[in-house]
């Protein structure tokens, strides 16, 4: 029967009073600890010296014998002139307690007296030679050689960068700008790019064309317009979803359902505050179940093994205009044209920072505020003639009628806030080869 809380248990007839101590159960503060095992337990074992012990261990150590011995012969010393010191005294007692004897037994006691003390004394001069040699000996010490400094890599040394290419020194009172890691921080993402080169996937899908990616690509826009969602997040989404897409193939019926859920994924990767799955069924219209988007979520994380950490064209951009302080309309029209050859298949397969010099180098063209400056040569690592195809896909893009049913993105650079970078006139063809050619 249980006892209730608060109340004792009885104490039976021939059993000790006071509840019998477990294993486990540690002892108040209040209670003293005995200092012996009880019968039958195991003996106690430190990792090291039972620090109640500490006293009685000697301790070895190298170097340490000598300085040891010196100071024993120092304690003793005192004790021996002492002593060397008693026996003069009591030689002196016994000369004048024979002195009434004959003179041969005085002769003989002060002979014996005489002998005893230079004994003594050559003790005396022996110890205090012995510890002046010691003193002027060298004291040993235990000199430790540090481990010889490893080689850094030359894929890890920090690169050089000229004085005239520095962009990052005038943000080094910033720590969220990491100005000492900047540079490396890109030019590390230039490598990564690497493992995340796509090719046109779309002969692999049965049931889907380059106009329903573009047609999705144009609705995920509008989503993160509506959420007022990260620009990275909206980059994000696409990449996973072209890299799913390239893996997996897909009926037309789940191509929302795979947009909807990359978002979510992106917003949960770059968001501070991502939307939860019920604000992805509203805007899909409840065309699918709470079910269907986790499970989408599991499956899309299992087939880019959990590696969403893709390098997007957005942060190569702003750090390319920032190579040539470009103003806020200048990067915005850039950023329209970026965001426009999201939708295009054929621009799939170029990597985010060429994507991203491609479209600065046609906002500079268009703005007439030059070509690529040798500065965005050395941070970019493209130069002109490696720009150029991609710059002239994107002007044959963007000079091509727009279609009614893909107005996403015009309109959203449009407005105001945008500078209506939509709306300004592109550049010609010929001017556009003129600056190429430099």
């Amino acid at each position: 029967m249980p006892v209730p809380r608060g109340k004792k248990p009885a104490v039976t007839a021939g059993v000790p009073k006071g509840p019998r101590p477990s294993e486990n159960q540690e002892e108040g503060a209040q209670v003293k600890r005995s200092s012996s095992p009880p019968h039958g337990a195991p003996k106690k074992r430190t990792a090291f010296i039972d620090i109640t012990n500490a006293h009685k261990v000697q301790i070895s150590l190298p170097g340490r014998k000598k300085k040891k011995e010196t100071m024993k012969k120092k304690q003793q010393q005192p004790v021996r002139k002492a002593s060397s010191s008693s026996v003069a005294t009591k030689n002196q007692a016994n000369l004048k307690k024979c002195s009434s004897e004959s003179s041969e037994d005085s002769t003989a006691g002060r002979e014996t007296a005489e002998e005893d003390g230079e004994e003594n004394d050559e003790v005396v001069v022996e110890e205090e030679e012995e510890e002046q040699q010691e003193a002027a000996a060298p004291v040993e010490e235990l000199v430790v050689e540090a481990p010889p400094a490893a080689k850094v890599p030359a894929h890890l040394q920090k690169q050089h960068v000229p004085a005239e290419f520095d962009i990052d020194s005038e943000s080094s009172e910033d720590c969220y700008m990491c100005p000492e890691y900047a540079k490396d921080i890109f030019d590390y993402l230039k490598r990564r790019e690497e493992k995340f080169v796509l090719c046109d996937y779309m002969a692999t899908q049965p049931s889907l064309n380059a106009e329903m990616r573009a047609i999705l690509i144009d609705w995920l826009v509008e989503v993160q317009e509506n959420f007022e969602l990260y620009h990275e997040t909206l980059y994000l989404a696409v990449k996973m979803t072209d890299h799913f897409l390239a893996r997996t193939p897909v009926n037309r019926e789940l191509l929302q359902l795979v947009g909807s859920t990359t978002m979510l994924i992106a917003s949960k990767f770059e968001e501070r505050s991502p939307p939860c799955v019920d604000d992805f069924l509203y805007i899909c219209d409840d065309a699918y179940r709470r079910e269907e988007i986790i499970s989408m979520e599991a499956t899309i994380l299992q087939s880019l093994s959990f590696d969403i950490s893709i390098p997007i064209p957005y942060r190569f951009l702003r750090r390319y205009a920032k190579c040539v302080s470009a103003g806020m309309d200048t990067l915005t029209l850039a950023r329209f044209f970026c965001e426009m050859s999201l939708m295009e298949m054929e621009l799939v397969t170029e990597r985010g920072s060429l994507l991203a010099s491609a479209c600065l180098l046609l906002a500079l063209v268009t703005k007439d505020l030059g070509g690529w400056s040798p500065i965005l040569q050395f941070h970019s690592g493209y130069r002109t003639a490696e720009l150029a195809p991609v710059v002239r896909k994107l002007h044959r893009t963007l000079s091509a009628p727009p279609d009614d049913k893909l107005r996403a993105i015009r309109s959203k650079y449009s407005h105001q806030v945008f500078f209506e970078v939509a709306s300004l006139p592109l550049v010609s063809g010929d001017l556009l080869d003129e600056a190429l050619s430099q």
